[in-house]
């Protein structure tokens, strides 16, 4: 099943996450030639394949603070910073909260998936900052 829909009027960032999530999904070539968010492979080069995610910082629209939201992993609440845009609908992105993962000796992969999910309008987000390409495991 495709996550994203068909484009309507609404924040100039909903191709920026289109593209992270074409590219987190493997399902469509993106033919740019852009750095940064718009980089059109995961990675550092684009013939190592095991990087899954591009995670991201989401910035309020009103005063440019990051958006933070609450999770419950084991058991332990805490609140985050760091997404995995999951779904396009229109202008509104699904994304998973990812954490710092806990096994601070596992420096192949500095984040793990939370169970916990948030829907955001684009048009409340007034920045994206893309944090280097990971694996996340068991998404």
């Amino acid at each position: 099943m495709s996550c994203i829909n068909k484009k309507e009027n609404c924040s100039c960032l909903q191709e920026l996450v289109e593209t992270i999530i074409k590219l987190q999904n493997c399902s469509e070539n993106c033919e740019l030639e852009c750095g940064g968010c718009t980089k059109p492979f995961l990675g550092p080069t684009p013939t190592i394949v095991c990087f899954n995610t591009r995670p991201l910082h989401l910035f309020k629209c009103f005063d440019g603070s990051e958006w933070t939201l609450p999770y419950t992993y084991n058991g332990i609440p805490g609140v985050s910073s760091v997404f995995r845009a999951e779904c396009l609908d229109g202008c509104c992105v699904t994304c998973r909260i990812l954490i710092p993962n806990p096994d601070t000796t596992n420096t192949t992969n500095p984040y793990i998936a939370t169970e916990s999910y948030f829907t955001i309008n684009l048009d409340c987000v007034g920045a994206v900052s893309c944090l280097p390409d990971v694996v996340v495991p068991n998404l």
